[in-house]
């Protein structure tokens, strides 16, 4: 399927305006990518680690 050009200007208007977004889209689809992926036990208990220090720092 391809997209209309109006889409296609109406995609990149989107994403130009929030680029946050897509920033933090694609940083959680790569995190969860290598964690289900390619992610060795060291990856994962390091992993686990990371996650709680930014539980706590959220909390504070």
């Amino acid at each position: 399927m391809t997209l209309s050009d109006a889409k296609k200007r109406a995609n990149q208007k989107w994403n130009d305006k929030n680029k946050d977004k897509m920033t933090y889209f694609r940083r959680k689809s790569d995190s969860k990518n290598f964690i289900l992926k390619y992610a060795t036990e060291e990856d994962l208990d390091k992993t686990l680690e990371y996650i709680e220090q930014r539980r706590n720092e959220l909390k504070s």
